[in-house]
């Protein structure tokens, strides 16, 4: 383990024995008195104890990312990714079969994010009336873990549509008998609280890459997120003057290693870089680590990872070419589009195949009469060559090489189709869990060579950074004012830096109108953030997420997760407008008589 959390990584080893490591899942079976775990009083009577348990609240954050990576990351319910068909029956929401008992399509993030706030509650409600422990940290302490309360109500919020607002300690399950607060009315409860975190002097703007308190909350990450929060609210004006707030308080892209600083930003070395607002701090030890190269990574990746989770090919189309022309691939391959999908599966094969692999190719459906012997891989390859470079940084894409580890050194593998080889000699194929299939997969967050040889990583993960930020900027002013020379430029900044031409730069790029820049600036978050799970929560607020995720293409087929060439493995299914909130977990009903469930989920 390296030094570089040192400080945060001591309180959150410090804080395990605490009380507040107890569960809180529901109010059915909230766990108030963890065996082996001090008492309260003696937790609340140590100025060391007490202070520890800020590090406990911290510690709630790895939760989305630790145990397996099957967990359902929130980019998984986006149209930019799919979950592998052996995970599908888990994820009942997308399939059409939802209801207020499923693990994944209610309880799990019910539970998870509660037992949080109740942790934080206790911290807020006995941390101010703890004696010996300095007055200024103590006042800090409360805003951050504030705000951290707020981040988990925020995704509650969203998720369920309107949920009980719980802000004082809670001592027996009988105390959870909140009824429901309207959606709206969260957000104002939410607003004052940030802002009392705002107003707190002893929160600092932003902390330097060097600070020993690096990682604990900021006034930059209040600010953000307030702003998002107005945004859902459409008060435009407020949401701006947050955001700009959010680089007075010293945050900004990240620029360092030019043409590659998209895919350096998401490297060890930059991860303390200016762009990062507030990150879930990781360290070389799986307890405090992230599970992302287990789920994103694949069977070449040192640590032999899985690929779980995987881009869905329409997100892929949709990155534009590096002049700003929207991709076709008619322009590529003339007749793409009408083909039937499984037809088209010719362009992707490798060269050089088999009879055996020609056989086996045909009788999936493979048109072969348009098939070239030698420059097969050369067709596909140059769809993908002079788009976003982004594109190139976030996925892997047919016949493009991944830098792997599996074999104990660094090797290029080259993702084709069909797949033969070895791990350890030529043709060095990239292997994967699915290898009977062509799936897009990741390489952002994916460790490459032998830089991690484990299935997971240290590297800290976003969940607000200034390029979200920016773009959040340009959507309100957009919205506020329609396509202002400013709200182009925020845009700009983040398509600069990722080495796309910048808007009204050519014929491609022109900003026609209102409509024109908010659909412009809904792709650049999707181009710009995908992988970090933050932008399933945009698409609900747009209302875009029913229309992105569970439409039929022009061959009639529904979404799923597919081939590259398109072919369905499963395809989901829209259960009613129900499904734009989870149902409340039927144990909440039945054990809370102040609870109404959502209508259609009765």
């Amino acid at each position: 383990m390296n030094n570089k959390n040192k400080n945060m990584k001591n309180l959150l080893v410090a804080c395990s024995a605490l009380i507040l490591t107890g569960g809180f899942s529901s109010c059915v079976d909230m766990d108030l008195t963890p065996k082996n775990a001090p008492s309260e009083n003696s937790v609340w009577n140590s100025p060391t104890m007490a202070e520890q348990t800020v590090a406990g609240v911290y510690n709630r954050l790895y939760d989305d990312y630790q145990g397996t990576s099957d967990n359902g990351w929130f980019d998984m319910w986006t149209y930019m990714m799919d979950i592998d068909a052996n995970w599908v029956g888990w994820y009942q929401f997308l399939t059409g079969a939802n209801n207020s008992s499923t693990w994944w399509g209610s309880e799990a993030y019910w539970n998870q994010y509660y037992g949080s706030i109740i942790r934080a509650n206790d911290v807020i409600g006995n941390l101010p009336n703890v004696q010996g422990l300095d007055e200024a940290k103590k006042s800090r302490y409360v805003s951050e873990v504030t705000f951290l309360r707020s981040w988990w109500y925020y995704r509650l919020n969203i998720l369920y549509a309107g949920v009980p607002y719980y802000t004082e300690p809670i001592k027996n399950p009988d105390e959870a008998n909140l009824p429901r607060s309207s959606q709206d009315e969260i957000w104002d409860y939410l607003i004052a609280d940030l802002t009392s975190c705002i107003e707190n002097p002893n929160l600092p703007d932003k902390y330097s890459s060097s600070d020993s308190d690096y990682g604990h909350i900021t006034k930059g990450a209040c600010y953000a997120l307030r702003g998002k929060i107005y945004m859902w609210k459409k008060d435009w004006q407020k949401a701006i003057d947050d955001f700009k707030a959010v680089g007075n308080c010293g945050y900004s892209l990240y620029t360092g290693a030019g043409a590659d600083s998209y895919k350096q930003l998401f490297k060890l070395a930059n991860e303390r870089c200016d762009e990062m607002i507030f990150s879930i701090q990781c360290v070389d030890e799986d307890a405090y680590a992230h599970r992302k190269p287990q789920g994103f990574g694949n069977r070449v990746t040192a640590g032999s990872d899985w690929n779980n989770y995987l881009v869905n090919p329409a997100f892929v189309d949709s990155y534009e070419c590096a002049d700003g022309k929207p991709f076709d691939w008619d322009d590529y391959i003339p007749g793409y589009n009408e083909m039937g999908t499984d037809a088209r599966m010719v362009y992707f094969l490798r060269d050089g195949m088999t009879e055996k692999e020609r056989t086996d190719m045909a009788a999936a459906g493979a048109d072969l009469s348009k098939y070239l012997e030698s420059g097969n891989e050369a067709r596909i390859r140059a769809a993908y060559e002079n788009r976003d470079p982004r594109l190139g940084m976030s996925v892997i894409t047919p016949y493009s090489t991944y830098l792997g580890g599996i074999a104990g050194f660094a090797q290029d593998y080259t993702m084709r189709f069909p797949y033969r080889g070895s791990d350890t000699a030529e043709p060095w194929d990239l292997r994967t869990d699915t290898n009977s299939k062509m799936y897009y997969l990741n390489r952002k967050f994916i460790p490459e060579g032998m830089e991690f040889v484990t299935m997971y990583s240290e590297v800290d993960l976003p969940q607000i950074r200034y390029a979200d930020v920016l773009l959040s900027l340009a959507e309100a002013l957009n919205e506020l004012n329609g396509p202002t020379s400013e709200a182009i430029e925020c845009v700009n900044q983040v398509r600069r830096r990722a080495g796309v031409a910048e808007l009204n730069s050519n014929e491609y790029t022109q900003v026609t109108s209102q409509e024109n820049l908010r659909e412009r600036i809904m792709n650049e978050k999707h181009w710009e953030l995908v992988g970090e799970d933050q932008v399933l929560f945009d698409e609900m607020r747009w209302r875009t997420w029913k229309d992105l995720k569970f439409y039929t293409d022009n061959h009639g087929q529904m979404n799923g997760l597919r081939q590259v060439w398109g072919t369905p493995t499963y395809t989901y299914t829209w259960g009613g407008d129900q499904y734009w909130s989870l149902p409340i977990p039927i144990r909440e009903v039945q054990m809370n008589p102040n609870m109404q469930q959502t209508p259609g989920w009765e």
